[in-house]
């Protein structure tokens, strides 16, 4: 049985590549000042130099206000071989950007006491126990610790060809992997972060609501959001807006392992299998400041996720699924990046301003740094705002 959710309204999708004010039967979003209209200009200019330069495949840019994406445009090919370019509704994976995902599942089930965030892992999924070399005297691992990456664990699992194999498989690599997963410190102890953590995390959380992963986040996340190109299986219908991948290096591009990972990519599925679009990580975006007609969390939850967790870290850090920053300005952004075979992404924003910026490619290396780019035009938007 399906977790019932009510469809809440899709966010408002602008498809433009300029800039535009909402206007609407709903309120409209203020006009973006002139400083931000202008580094919005600066930013697609260099990204369009870097794409062509880059010669590979494409990127997709997009900025949202508020509950709207008010600029979008995309760069370059989906399809380089059969010369298809990319447009807003090409289909991306999303790599780690899966991780704030399922935080985000998590912290709903903490707010309907299916868990407790400080709840010990073991109490919904003992398995956790075959990990090895556990500290002498260490507390268990929580939940709060795996989405925050402070369980103490390796990166990856030493299972060979943990990430790959069927998708229908990826329950049975999490436990095969666990055995052979170590500890490097204590939980709680420091920052490590740790793929095969979100992994663990996604089937724990799953265990405690018993009911499918998957199913969750599209029950939870995707459907309340309206969040209709985002999926795990891409549907007949999701293929034909799917991205190419093209993992590169140096002159050397490969199409064959982005292709084969669609059809499995072992363990990691919670902490990478998201496919999406701009305009549905926008919608997600609206989600997580609190802008989305849908409220899919309280704003004591969303606070406590945009709250650094890491131990010692003050104005760089980590909470639950994403990196957080504070300004010397006082404001406060969330994000995090995503890198698979083929493909690479940005996702980043500040709660006070309620802005935010995407980043999708079809390939690993080239000159835009997506990271940085993104989070640099963040913070120029949030000043051009605050003035």
């Amino acid at each position: 049985m399906r977790i019932a959710i009510p469809n809440g309204k899709p966010l408002k999708l602008l498809i433009l590549c300029s800039f535009f004010v909402l206007a609407s039967g709903a309120a409209a979003q203020p006009a973006l000042p002139p400083k931000a209209d202008s580094a919005i200009a600066r930013f697609a200019e260099q990204i369009a130099m870097d794409v062509e330069e880059d010669g590979v495949g494409s990127i997709v840019a997009g900025v949202v206000l508020g509950s709207d994406l008010i600029w979008t445009r995309a760069f370059g090919w989906a399809d380089r071989e059969n010369k298809i370019p990319a447009d807003i509704e090409t289909i991306y994976r999303t790599g780690s950007i899966s991780k704030s995902i399922t935080a985000v599942v998590l912290a709903q089930l903490a707010e309907r006491g299916v868990l407790n965030l400080d709840d010990p892992v073991e109490k919904y999924f003992p398995e956790i126990n075959q990990l090895l070399g556990p500290p002498e005297g260490a507390a268990p691992i929580t939940f709060r610790h795996l989405a925050s990456h402070t369980a103490g664990l390796i990166r990856e699992p030493k299972l060979p060809k943990a990430a790959a194999g069927p998708i229908e498989m990826w329950e049975e690599r999490i436990l095969a992997s666990i055995p052979t997963t170590q500890f490097q410190s204590a939980p709680g102890e420091k920052y490590s972060y740790s793929n095969i953590g979100f992994g663990i995390l996604g089937l724990a959380i799953s265990r405690a609501a018993n009911h499918p992963f998957m199913d969750l986040v599209h029950d939870l996340i995707f459907t309340p959001l309206g969040m209709t190109s985002s999926t795990f299986v891409l549907t007949e219908k999701q293929w034909k807006h799917m991205s190419v991948g093209y993992a590169n290096r140096g002159d050397s591009v490969n199409t064959e392992l982005p292709a084969l990972e669609h059809s499995g990519r072992g363990y990691k599925v919670p902490n990478g299998g998201v496919y999406s679009t701009v305009g549905d990580l926008a919608r997600f975006i609206a989600g997580m400041t609190g802008s989305s007609p849908q409220q899919i969390l309280s704003d004591v939850s969303r606070a406590n996720m945009q709250r650094i967790q890491t131990p010692r870290d003050t104005t760089r850090g980590y909470g639950l699924g994403f990196f957080i920053r504070f300004e010397e300005d006082g404001s406060h952004s969330s994000g995090h990046g995503g890198s698979v075979a083929g493909y690479t992404a940005y996702v980043g924003f500040e709660t006070t301003t309620r802005v935010g910026v995407i980043l999708l490619r079809n390939y690993n290396r080239g000159r835009t740094r997506l990271s940085s780019v993104a989070t640099g035009l963040l913070i120029k938007l949030v000043l051009s705002l605050k003035e």
